[in-house]
């Protein structure tokens, strides 16, 4: 693979694990990196966005996920439930991208709410609601679950338990961007040294 579609990838790869970091904020102290969640919401919404870096508003919004996953790739990640939720998610998107009418009915679910997103901003609390609704409608059925782990205090909120589907659907949208790109799970076992330097590379230009 050329160094442009290593850095896409990379990129794509760095926006599901910086939502899926905020999904474990949530889960274990009910707070959320509103800069991250404005990112990871904003690339939901960004349905035909013309580039990776487009979805993202850039290389900086992701450079969080960046640092994870250079992280990762030298085997020193803090927080061994990430992975875990990334395998799961990563499983998850395979299924869905094999069933064309549940992704046309998340297209067209997302489309519907682009307007009012627009007007009442990205993260408005009903905005997170609807998306975690859409989740929990289309994605949530499907195999494997993803099962997130906290601190039961905050997974019994339902406005935590919408913004962590919310996150969810943005982590599934950086999954299927990924597979788009060419994305397979046998990179994580014989293109680790290709996918960190090109992570690093993308942090040594923000």
């Amino acid at each position: 693979m050329n160094d442009d579609q290593t850095s896409q990838r990379a990129m794509a790869l760095a926006g599901l694990l910086q939502a899926l970091q905020e999904v474990r904020h949530l889960a274990e102290n009910g707070r959320v990196d509103q800069a991250h969640l404005q990112t990871a919401i904003d690339s939901v919404l960004r349905i035909d966005a013309d580039s990776v870096a487009e979805i993202y508003g850039g290389v900086a919004p992701v450079a969080d996920g960046l640092r994870t996953l250079v992280g990762y790739f030298d085997n020193r990640l803090g927080d061994p439930q990430l992975p875990k939720l990334a395998l799961a998610v990563l499983q998850l998107e395979r299924n869905f991208s094999r069933d064309p009418d549940a992704m046309e009915e998340v297209r067209s679910a997302i489309a519907r709410l682009a307007g009012q997103a627009h007007n009442d901003g990205a993260t408005h609390p009903d905005i997170l609601a609807r998306l975690g609704d859409i989740y929990a409608a289309t994605l949530s059925p499907m195999k494997p679950k993803v099962m997130v782990q906290g601190n039961p205090h905050y997974l019994a909120q339902p406005q935590v338990v919408g913004e962590i589907r919310a996150l969810l659907l943005a982590a599934i949208r950086s999954a299927v961007l990924w597979r788009q790109l060419g994305g397979a799970q046998w990179d994580f076992l014989f293109k680790r040294g290709e996918m960190k330097r090109a992570a690093m590379a993308l942090l040594a230009g923000t």
